[in-house]
């Protein structure tokens, strides 16, 4: 039930045209050429090679069920960062005494926004955005400080709750490291979470005070106060909404700016009433899970400064001179962890969204700078839908060149492949082939750090290639802090997400029902757990949930039992095969991946999103498709079917067609005959957060696709 991806460079390969004897002439071309640049490469590649196979992780003992660790953590798992720095106040004073007046946070100035109407008269808001305003390290701490300080004087007390709930920008940091300081238990909502999660949220959490945006207050919030009846205080992170007078009577809306002039008002009250202690909850995380109701992971100081610890140690070199582009949703532990890493260690951050990201983005007014473009960050951080997305455009853009171009770049892509799985590097292409690729993301990316969902060989073997940097794809859970494996920059092998990280430690647990076994051969499988001391306290007020996915062994240490399923390499490296909750057994007793189904398919140019639906009742497994819109036309232009685009994902005949193109995909990618979707429904409406049909990082939620199909789920299964 394996699926992950070959990794090896043939199954990845771009088919290109060009006649035989031509082809002969550029093969003698490129052979020269890679007989002349290879002495200068030779000892940089062999050092790459070596360290790709060394052994990464080994188990403790001889025991099937024996823990893997990083071979730098044989003798101990790693806490602490920095000696004496155990809470993230402590971490935040340390780098603000190291890196006093370096840039730390940016935000880029709107000079302008202007309503753009689209030829279907659809009205586009878009912006001219101006260079990046910085804040030095000193004045984040500052401005923390006095925040703080004036929510010490609205009434909030250490040890209490208090919820942000708002866009990934500089302010949400600058609160987070507030309530650090003052032993503030911060609860982080997305922005994208629909009313009755937030209420649910709000309302677990007994919260007084809030955190967010003018936008999200009147879009979001304005609605659902009074069915958060403790709230108090609203604090808008930029400004005060126009009207406020519909407010539930005792609720008091401020300015992030006012609170912080209260707090230095009052200098004399400037310190906090009680400093955090390691075990001290940090974060509340609601999860934006994939089942019901959001639940909330209580990750204390000591967790997330564990889990930062591990992931710093994966990504070498780190320090002022990096640049890293923050958009991701920072109520995400992925960006929150990837942010503090950067504070940590004297790196900008400058704030994006993804809607701006690239000049090509949706709020970008055309022939303006998109936030890659002004920033040219060395670090980033995204989920496999984003870049999965990166992977679709590119080639749909390769396949619209004149076919020199289109052969020239396939012979380009291809010989780096070959020169990649040797450990080479090819400069020249780089350069002159791969150079307008890299630029879409400013031109200076050196790690991609990938997680959130699993990706494919494909996609990231595309951007190693195309965007000439390494991509750390990583492991974690929001209950394991985020920490679990990361991939080594010098390891390009696909397929797999890396040894553990310093701070914890992996075992394998047998699961019988999937046929999964820590003796199996040649790989030991079965269900990941991690342990160490990143790994969370437990979901809040829900203990019998807690009980279910955590317990304490023997030495006093927690472990996470993530519902995963993993094999280790030989060297130590984790892969990824297989989930608990994916696993259906159909009615003939065959047991389909669901993860594995969609895997398989989702990178088909034909195809945005796939999620794969069996259940025990019936044979067959079926498939709700949203089909990528230039590629849906041109497939019924070809077979001479017309109509709107609803219609045409209405239409009888177009699921037909789309199903051979699946199918004959599926025998490729060698699924089994009873794996491949028998049936589909076509959705016109793409899948967003925003829908609540995927999570913040477009997993897919199961829950919510079933009921929303429900209809199409009985039609497909023959029920009138």
């Amino acid at each position: 039930m394996n699926n992950h991806e070959s990794s090896k460079p043939s199954t990845m390969k771009l088919k290109q045209t060009i006649h035989p004897i031509l082809l002969c002439l550029i093969h003698f071309i490129i052979s020269l050429y890679t007989i002349l640049t290879y002495i200068p490469y030779y000892f940089l590649s062999e050092l790459r090679q070596e360290k790709s196979k060394q052994i990464k992780a080994k188990p403790v003992n001889s025991k099937p069920d024996s823990a893997y660790r990083s071979v730098n953590s044989m003798d101990g798992l790693a806490s602490v960062l920095y000696p004496g720095c155990d809470t993230l106040d402590k971490i935040f004073m340390y780098a603000k005494n190291k890196f006093k007046d370096k840039r730390l946070l940016g935000t880029r100035e709107v000079l302008n926004e202007e309503d753009e109407i689209q030829p279907n008269g659809k009205v586009f808001k878009k912006v001219i955005l101006g260079h990046y305003n910085w804040l030095s390290y000193e004045d984040v701490y500052v401005r923390a400080l006095n925040f703080g300080n004036g929510l010490q004087v609205l009434g909030q007390k250490p040890k209490t709750n208090i919820a942000i709930f708002c866009e990934t920008r500089a302010e949400w940091m600058i609160a987070a490291q507030a309530c650090f300081m003052y032993n503030f238990q911060l609860v982080t909502l997305y922005a994208t979470l629909g009313g009755p999660a937030i209420v649910h949220g709000l309302n677990e959490t007994e919260v007084t005070n809030i955190i967010t945006s003018k936008e999200l207050l009147q879009t979001k919030l304005k609605d659902i106060v009074s069915l958060a009846p403790r709230l108090r205080h609203i604090i808008t992170v930029d400004g005060k909404p126009p009207t406020w007078s519909e407010f539930p009577k005792g609720v008091i809306v401020h300015t992030m700016a006012a609170v912080q002039a209260l707090g230095a008002k009052t200098s004399t009250e400037n310190k906090p009433q009680s400093a955090p202690a390691p075990s001290d909850i940090a974060v509340i995380m609601y999860t934006s899970g994939s089942t019901g109701l959001p639940k909330g992971v209580m990750i204390s100081h000591s967790n997330i400064i564990a889990g930062i610890t591990g992931m710093a140690e994966r990504i070498p070199r780190l320090g002022e001179e990096d640049v890293y582009i923050g958009y991701l949703p920072l109520a995400h532990v992925l960006e929150l962890s990837a942010e503090l890493v950067c504070l940590s260690h004297g790196c900008r951050i400058g704030y994006s969204s993804p809607q701006t990201l690239a000049d090509q983005s949706s709020k970008i007014k055309k022939g303006s700078k998109g936030d890659t473009s002004m920033l040219k960050p060395t670090l980033m951080a995204a989920v496999p839908e984003i870049m999965d997305r990166i992977y679709k455009n590119v080639m749909n853009k390769v396949n619209e060149m004149s076919s020199f171009q289109r052969n020239l770049f396939i012979l380009a892509y291809n010989y780096k492949m070959e020169q990649i799985s040797k450990g080479r590097s090819t400069p020249l292409c780089d350069r002159f082939i791969f150079q307008k690729v890299r630029s879409l993301l400013g031109g200076n990316i050196q790690l991609l750090l990938c997680g959130g969902a699993p990706l494919s060989a494909t996609t990231q073997r595309f951007m190693n290639i195309c965007f000439c940097c390494s991509v750390g794809q990583g492991y974690g859970l929001t209950e394991s802090a985020g920490a679990g494996t990361i991939t080594e920059v010098w390891d390009y092998n696909t397929g797999r997400v890396g040894a553990p990280l310093v701070c914890c430690e992996i075992k394998l647990k047998n699961w019988e029902e999937g046929g999964y076994f820590n003796t199996d051969k040649p790989h030991p499988r079965g269900e990941i757990l991690i342990g160490g001391p990143n790994v969370t306290m437990g979901y809040y007020k829900n203990e019998a949930k807690t009980k279910a996915d955590f317990f304490e062994d023997e030495n006093g240490q927690r472990w996470l039992c993530t519902g995963d399923i993993g094999e280790f390499d030989p060297d130590g490296c984790l892969k990824i095969i297989d989930r608990k909750k994916d696993l259906v057994k159909l009615q003939a007793g065959e047991y389909v991946s669901l993860g594995k189904v969609e895997a398989a398919l989702k990178n088909l140019p034909l195809i945005d999103n796939i999620c794969a639906y069996a259940n025990s009742y019936h044979s067959y497994v079926i498939g709700f498709v949203v089909p990528n819109q230039k590629e849906l036309t041109e497939l019924a232009r070809k077979k001479g079917l017309k109509g709107t685009w609803e219609e045409l994902c209405n239409s009888c005949d177009m699921e037909n067609e789309v199903l051979r193109v699946l199918s004959e995909a599926a025998i490729s990618a060698s699924l089994e005959k009873f794996e491949i979707p028998v049936k589909i429904r076509l959705s016109p409406e793409p899948w967003t957060p925003e829908t609540g049909l995927v999570t913040d990082a477009f997993k897919l939620k199961r829950k919510e696709l079933k009921t929303h199909y429900q209809a199409d789920i009985e039609r497909m299964y023959g029920r009138k």
